[in-house]
């Protein structure tokens, strides 16, 4: 497993590692962020997690430095847009929508103080609502606006409290100033939107959506489906042009689609592609959701689609090499929660990675970089 570490958090401190966004820069460099979470991560007043860290790599992703951290940044997206960086998410766990900008690649950003500086949508104190969520999932820009999914977790109960919705701006207008963002409506998950031989599903809900454009397209917003026992599976809403509203189109079955997912379009086949912890379904991947509430992470496959509805399974490009046996690497590695984007003919990613000693498979170690060379060959093109 050939992967580049760009940070490790002792477990015994129990900080963990979250949340990775990475995006390739104007100047060519790569930028990198990353949050902490756990008990013994950094609080703010409120005693909520809310540290960043910030990393450069100016040498293609061999080498990082870590030369900043922002406060009240997490669960975070970085983008590019006419030559500035943006870092768009939530103010803490649970916070405020906030959003960021550098124009000097990353050294320095604006502080959200109010509605004109990047305060978006305000959260309630101490987890009153509205209490928005969010993860580093892509920032679509599509015809005249740019286009974010969050949730709002009211009541804030993991799962069954989320309520999905979509923030959008028109472009050419100041990204930093509230007055020209909109939300849609809150869409919470509806149980008849699945199938009844499902059965009983522990905290269902959808989570960490995807606005992607289809081939027809309309905007539509891809999110993980909690449906444990049941793995891979995801919802799609259809989103209005103008980010006003949403509305169920159907569930479908996604590799991975029960943990967090990036999708993007490649922009010269025009097919969907995304890295997810695609996994088989048997009876040792149920016994592991029923015991944790979770999907087994240990592996990371490249998965396409030429439609967003039909997915296949096309390489594994991160498993545990440890040796150790099935059941055994599910309960003790995670490469989870991949953000990435396309870097020419390869895709390069950021990872939250469990291994060596981490806590869980959740409560990720390292913050670890990967090259997926010939991204294009691997999906048959």
């Amino acid at each position: 497993m050939r992967l580049t570490v760009l940070r490790t958090q002792d477990a015994a401190t129990r900080t963990y590692l979250g949340s990775p966004s990475i995006v390739r820069l104007p100047d060519g460099g790569l930028l990198a962020t990353h949050d902490y979470f756990g008990p013994g991560a950094p609080r703010n007043h409120e005693r909520e997690e809310h540290l960043s860290s910030v990393y450069r790599s100016r040498d293609d992703g061999r080498t990082w430095t870590s030369f900043t951290h922002i406060a009240g940044a997490f669960w975070s997206s970085l983008f590019v847009l006419d030559g500035a960086v943006y870092l768009l998410g939530t103010s803490q766990q649970y916070g405020s929508i906030v959003i960021r900008r550098s124009v000097d690649g990353g050294n320095t950003w604006t502080f959200p103080a109010d509605e004109r500086h990047g305060l978006l949508f305000r959260g309630g104190p101490f987890w009153q609502p509205p209490n928005y969520h969010c993860a580093p999932t892509p920032v679509l820009v599509h015809g005249d606006r740019i286009y974010r999914a969050f949730e709002d977790c009211t009541p804030c109960e993991w799962g069954t409290g989320f309520q999905s919705c979509v923030v959008s701006a028109r472009l050419g207008g100041d990204l930093l100033d509230a007055a020209n963002w909109r939300m849609s409506g809150k869409t919470r998950f509806c149980r008849d939107w699945v199938p009844a031989e499902w059965g009983a599903l522990t905290s269902p809900g959808v989570l960490e959506g995807n606005v992607v454009a289809a081939p027809s397209g309309e905007l539509w917003n891809i999110l993980r489906l909690h449906s444990a026992p049941l793995p891979n599976k995801a919802v799609i809403l259809g989103v209005a042009d103008d980010g006003g509203t949403q509305h169920f189109l159907r569930w479908i079955e996604l590799p991975g689609g029960l943990s967090k997912f990036t999708i993007r379009r490649d922009p010269r086949s025009g097919r969907y592609v995304t890295l997810s912890n695609a996994v088989d379904d048997t009876p040792g991947v149920r016994r592991f959701v029923q015991e944790r509430n979770l999907s087994p992470r240990h592996r990371l496959s490249l998965c396409d689609s030429d439609d967003l509805i039909t997915w296949t399974r096309r390489a594994m490009v991160i498993e545990d090499d440890s040796g150790l046996p099935e059941e055994e690497a599910m309960r003790r590695t995670g490469f989870q929660y991949a953000d990435w984007v396309f870097d020419g003919e390869d895709i390069v990613a950021l990872v939250r990675t469990a291994t060596d000693g981490a806590h869980s498979p959740h409560n990720a170690n390292q913050i670890t970089f990967h090259r997926v060379a010939g991204f294009r060959r691997l999906i048959g093109l």
